[in-house]
């Protein structure tokens, strides 16, 4: 399999998972005690997110360019950006790359188009809910409708993910809450629902509801995995 480069740290809980499922899928693939290479690049959730507060997205897209830079030196052949809300700076990225760039959106809407579904609701900080990045691009490339939660939702959704997940604290209030937001999207028409942090899966899993949930650190990572076999493959038959 090819090198896979991972921009983590955002936060670092769900960077863990990142690694761990590349690891633990490309163990299964490849057998024995192999496993796949890869290089991490853990940048300051606090720096990143500062930015994005202030709307600053030509310097946060910059910083994200230059780690991507960084890996590709270091020899990376692709690259993915471990969030759902850094998406929003990362057209920079992936137009300074010379390497393969993986949007999280992409492996989460062939997901969502392979399970047949059309409405799908959004939970994710309130730069993911309430910007385009993410919906959009599920929309215009999928054909997917995206719906979120009530606006009065968001500050709590943020709050257990800024104070909490990001801490890899799990409470079971906490949970039961965000079931309870995920059967208001059931309510309003969604098919499914888009875990669209990459903490919320620490805290919602499949087995907590019946309504489909799109865990999207998983879907990235695999996607990371595909591609990195796919790249080899390709490499084998020239």
């Amino acid at each position: 399999m090819k090198r896979i480069g991972l921009i983590g740290g955002l936060s670092w809980q769900s960077t863990v998972d990142y690694y761990r499922i590349i690891n633990e899928e490309s163990a299964k693939r490849l057998g024995g005690l192999n496993n796949v290479e890869s290089i991490v690049y853990s940048v300051n959730l606090n720096e990143m997110l500062g930015l994005m507060g202030k709307g600053d997205i030509a310097t946060l897209g910059g910083k994200f360019a230059a780690v991507g830079k960084k890996l590709e030196e270091a020899g990376a052949d692709l690259v993915v950006l471990c969030t759902n809300t850094m998406h929003a700076a990362c057209q920079q990225l992936e137009a300074e790359l010379h390497v393969p760039f993986i949007h999280i959106a992409d492996a989460t809407g062939a997901e969502i188009r392979r399970q047949g579904l059309h409405k799908v609701g959004l939970m994710g900080t309130p730069f993911t809910m309430g910007q385009d990045f993410l919906k959009g691009r599920l929309r215009e490339k999928f054909g997917i409708e995206v719906i979120v939660p009530a606006e009065d939702r968001w500050q709590e959704i943020y709050r257990v993910i800024q104070e909490e997940l990001t801490f890899g604290i799990l409470k079971d209030e906490s949970r039961r809450w965000f079931l309870s937001v995920i059967e208001e999207l059931r309510a309003q028409g969604a098919e499914g629902v888009i875990l669209g942090c990459t903490e919320i899966p620490m805290l919602i899993k499949q087995s907590d509801t019946d309504l489909p949930v799109f865990d999207t650190t998983a879907l990235h990572a695999m996607a990371a995995v595909d591609l990195a076999e796919a790249l080899e493959r390709q490499d084998a038959v020239r």
